[in-house]
């Protein structure tokens, strides 16, 4: 079992920026993928960034080139992000995957006032 907490989440006017981190302990392997989700009330969770190994990220087309994630010693990822909008506004949750093993974390909260 992984445990995933998640920190840095807050409010921010249009064009801030905020970064979160998410520090997973427990049995980690290796080889795993962290990211990041986001869910905003009434809209479906999608996928914020990830980040296999320590280079090969992937992005949700609406943060491309905004957000940028990166991982700290092994068990920790962060998420920068940038230019933030008001549509960026959603409870964000960190995820761990390896293998057939998946964890969440309890999320955070990211407002972003216009």
């Amino acid at each position: 079992q992984v445990q995933l907490v998640e920190s840095g989440g807050g409010s921010v006017q249009a064009g801030g920026s905020l970064r979160l981190s998410c520090t997973a302990s427990g049995n980690i392997l290796s080889a795993n993928t962290m990211g990041w989700y986001r869910q905003a009330p009434g809209k479906q969770r999608e996928l914020v960034a990830s980040i296999f190994g320590s280079e090969e990220a992937n992005y949700g087309h609406s943060v491309r080139g905004r957000f940028t994630i990166s991982r700290g010693n092994r068990p920790t990822v962060y998420l920068q992000m940038n230019d933030l909008k008001p549509e960026d506004t959603a409870v964000y949750v960190c995820n761990y995957i390896a293998g057939t093993r998946e964890s969440w974390g309890q999320g955070t909260q990211v407002t972003v006032s216009s």
